[in-house]
């Protein structure tokens, strides 16, 4: 059977070629309602006409070529796309009137204003017409093609009334997979509604919902908007699960390109729509300009924080992108993926090590980073305490080596990637970091105080978990799913900061534009979760019921982890700054030469991996750090802990 392929037989030239007979046409429609209202005096003798016909034709493909309106997506037309059609329309016109004016000056002024006006209308009406038919054809057309897969639809209700959720309806018309039966919206005492043409129901509990869903003969619940599922997961989400009923996320309106999902379009809600927060308002202009057109290093760039600083810094204009990271499969990926998506992107991967200062020096020395960004570390808790030696060569000696090229290499700055586990540390992974962030400090104000030669600035970052990072608990968490459980939680009361991987990159990316100095930044991380509670909406989300369908097992804490973790920001360990979710840490100043002399010494009994020597050392040189179900809590002395409690970082605020 014939079918029409719309998509094939409208391309752009296609559309080009019909808005300009369109145009030329409605010329013509102008000279006849001229001659029939004026006669011939509007008219004028045949080269009057023909110059007004070839002109129109000549303006027309040059007005519509150079405004593009020809590339308007034409299902997908707003006002917008009508103003820009009123300039075409307006270029065609001052571009007839010149060639009038050159070939056939003789016209009256006011005759001749008076013809292009009523053309400027005509065409304008004429042009809007032929799209009103294409697009039905079109709607026709996809709708036959569609009706074969009728039966397959699932039906969805589209959440809230508002601008986005609306066009849902316009995106999902030729949809082989859902169909919109009407928007659900939370209100109480409201009369139903229509809104593109499909009613709009309100609920004020789980038993309206019950009822919409049925009288909608709906199977889902689609969300415009991700942060919609959050502001509703203690209430519609909830309802849903309860009643078996599927929900969806759809890409937003920035993630549709020529009518077309960049991203996978209309997916399953996950856990990380539910815990993610309000969007993270920066200055794009700020950051773009403090790293446009510079050299940026990134180590630690096949991990999920450098990757995912690669990717921003890939909208910035950097000039140079040298990706550094010892895991080879990783970063081979991360160098596909950029290789399909940033194809004008200038970037180097680089295989090699924080902890081989050659290597480190090589790379320096060929690519004069202007900004290093340091993401290289070793980070799983448990690891770290059956590896201190380890921890130490990387997340403390690295560090160093990394500074210390930067200050060699005349880099601008240095930013740090820290963790909240630095503050107060139980365990060996959080006080590597914090004794990272001493030497990194003490080399920074040694430079401001003419005590080192160098121009770098040292800006030290320090936030939590972050949803989705390699090893994190929520691919843990979905992994034990997969496998039908059972889902294995430390402890019940056990509590964690989350924060998306994109939102802890762009406030790291702010931090290192607003930074005056050398400074340790912490992140406003919101509201503690607690796992349990996490576990348990995770197997919902899946579709199942906790310790019913999947169990829920207790393990007990494991060595070095808290219970609960540090608040990072508040009144008495902070300063504010100039961004609401950034702020200025307040902690204990070291001396250079002193900071250097124990990162040495930490080295060397790291090498001979003397174990019991090193950790005492870091105890010492970080009082405040006083182990937590470990093997460690041995050399934690009743007088050091005393000490360590009366000089925690929040109390030795300078």
């Amino acid at each position: 059977m014939f079918r029409l392929d719309f998509e094939k037989y409208l391309r752009s030239t296609i559309v080009l070629a019909i808005d300009t007979v369109t145009s030329v046409f409605a010329s013509a429609l102008v000279l006849i309602f001229g001659y029939i209202l004026r006669g011939y005096h509007a008219v004028g003798p045949v080269h009057f006409v023909t110059t007004w016909i070839i002109g129109a034709a000549v303006a027309s493909v040059i007005a519509f070529y150079f405004t593009r309106v020809y590339k308007l997506v034409i299902r997908f037309s707003t006002i917008r796309e009508f103003s820009r059609l009123c300039v075409a329309v307006i270029c065609k016109e001052l571009l007839l009137a010149a060639s009038i004016a050159i070939f056939d000056g003789d016209r009256p002024f006011r005759l001749l204003a008076a013809l292009l006006i009523l053309d400027f209308l005509i065409t304008i009406g004429a042009l809007l017409l032929t799209r009103v038919l294409m697009l039905s054809v079109y709607w026709m057309a996809n709708r036959n093609r569609h009706m074969e897969h009728h039966d397959g639809l699932q039906n969805v209700l589209v959440y809230g009334s508002g601008a986005k959720s609306a066009s849902i309806v316009t995106r999902l018309r030729t949809s082989p997979h859902y169909r919109v039966t009407g928007f659900i919206v939370p209100a109480a005492d409201q009369t139903d509604s229509l809104l593109m043409g499909k009613p709009v129901y309100y609920f004020h509990d789980e038993n309206d919902v019950k009822d919409i869903i049925d009288k909608a003969h709906a199977g889902g619940v689609l969300f415009a908007y991700h942060l919609d599922a959050h502001e509703e997961q203690n209430r519609l989400v909830d309802y849903c699960q309860k009643l078996g009923v599927k929900m969806f996320v759809a890409p937003s309106i920035d993630e549709i390109k020529d009518g077309k999902a960049i991203t996978p379009s209309i997916r399953k809600i996950k856990i990380e729509d539910l815990l993610g927060r309000s969007e993270i308002k920066i200055n794009m202009k700020e950051i773009r300009d403090n790293f446009q057109g510079k050299t940026v290093l990134v180590t630690g760039a096949a991990g999920s924080i450098g990757s995912e600083l690669c990717r921003q810094l890939a909208h910035l204009g950097v000039k140079h992108l040298v990706m550094f990271d010892n895991a080879e499969t990783p970063l081979h990926n991360v160098r596909l993926e950029f290789e399909d998506n940033y194809p004008s992107l200038y970037f180097t991967p680089v295989i090699g090590d924080v902890r081989q200062v050659e290597r480190l020096d090589y790379v320096f020395r060929k690519y004069r980073p202007d900004v290093v960004f340091h993401a290289a570390a070793y980070k799983h808790v448990p690891l770290m305490e059956e590896n201190p030696c380890e921890a130490v060569m990387v997340n403390v000696r690295g560090s160093r080596n990394v500074a210390d090229k930067c200050v060699e290499y005349e880099a601008e700055k240095m930013v740090m990637i820290s963790t909240d586990k630095a503050v107060n540390p139980t365990n060996i992974m959080g006080c590597t970091k914090r004794l990272a962030e001493i030497y990194v400090q003490s080399l920074g104000l040694a430079i401001e105080q003419g005590v080192r030669k160098g121009k770098t600035t040292f800006v030290t970052t320090r936030f939590g978990n972050v949803l989705g990072s390699n090893g994190s608990v929520i691919p843990r968490f979905t992994e034990q799913i997969e496998k039908g459980g059972p889902l294995t939680v430390t402890d019940p009361e056990i509590r964690r900061f989350f924060m998306t991987i994109p939102e802890a990159c762009r406030l790291v990316m702010e931090a290192a534009t607003i930074a005056t100095g050398t400074q340790i930044f912490v992140f406003d991380m919101g509201t503690p979760i607690k796992i349990d509670d996490l576990a348990r909406r995770m197997i919902q989300l899946a579709g199942f019921e906790p310790d019913r369908d999947i169990a829920i097992e207790y393990t007990g804490l494991r060595p070095g982890e808290k219970l609960y973790e540090e608040v990072l920001a508040t009144k008495e360990n902070t300063i504010p700054t100039n961004h609401d979710r950034i702020f200025v840490a307040k902690v204990r100043k070291y001396e250079y030469d002193a900071a250097a002399a124990t990162s040495d010494e930490l080295h060397m009994l790291a090498e001979r991996v003397e174990i019991p020597e090193m950790v005492k050392l870091m105890k010492r040189t970080v009082p405040e750090f006083i182990s937590k179900h470990s093997v460690f809590e041995i050399y934690d002395q009743p007088a050091n802990a005393e000490t360590a409690a009366d000089v925690a970082d929040t109390k030795d605020a300078e």
